[in-house]
């Protein structure tokens, strides 16, 4: 595998030398951690599948009261909703399949050098992101121990926000910020995050652990949680 201190893309591989990796990696350099998002998470998040099952409900109750309001029996108010409920669970069920073929063919890995992301449900894409390009990381918990981290790069390492998604912090499209999503025990994985970025950054570095918006001190990066 390529050294740790340059950022590089590797595209649709046919095999994996070893999970979540296109390639063995160099010697010193070992894995912390691996991980991928769950699935339903993923559903809820990134293709909103509550939001849209609740307005499906609404629109099924919508369509039920306004039959009754119109004259018709109970039957056949539950008879108008046969064509709608087909047709609305298959919508439901399209954002659900997305959202577990999104975690399926994602795997996140952390090693003492580098996060690497392998993602993509088509175009399998590999992204090596070296700490020392990472200049902070934003924890996002949720509930039941899982959370998302948001990884800000330096101004010399771009990734387009289309090429990310749906595994980029929202919002963030003139400097993309990758994300990882939906981990289980995040607060484990960030505090392993942390302190493999802070060896490769030196023991000048400084971490913020309150604002995630400040810099470490004397122009060092700071990994910040929020």
């Amino acid at each position: 595998m390529k050294p740790a201190n340059k950022p590089f893309v590797a595209r649709e591989h046919e095999f994996e030398a070893v999970h979540g990796l296109p390639e063995h990696l160099p010697a010193g350099e070992t894995i912390l951690w691996q991980g991928a998002p769950k699935w339903s998470l993923m559903a809820r998040q990134v293709f909103h599948a509550d939001k849209v099952a609740l307005y499906f409900a609404v629109m099924l109750l919508w369509r039920f009261v306004s039959s009754l309001n119109d004259g018709a029996t109970l039957a056949e108010a539950l008879a108008s909703l046969t064509w709608l409920v087909p047709l609305f669970a298959l919508g439901l069920g399209a954002l659900l399949l997305l959202g577990w073929l999104s975690a399926r063919t994602t795997a996140y890995t952390l090693t003492n050098r580098r996060v690497v992301m392998r993602i993509g449900i088509v175009l399998t894409i590999t992204y090596n992101l070296p700490l020392r390009c990472i200049e902070r990381a934003d924890l996002r918990p949720g509930t039941q121990g899982f959370g998302d981290i948001a990884l800000a790069l330096d101004a010399e390492t771009r990734i387009a926000w289309l090429h990310l998604w749906p595994h980029v912090r929202p919002w963030r499209v003139a400097r993309t910020q990758p994300m990882l999503r939906g981990l289980d025990d995040v607060d484990s994985v960030a505090a392993k995050l942390q302190g493999a970025w802070s060896v490769v950054n030196g023991p000048g570095a400084k971490v913020a652990q309150a604002n995630p918006t400040h810099a470490g001190e004397q122009g060092q990066p700071a990994l910040a949680t929020r």
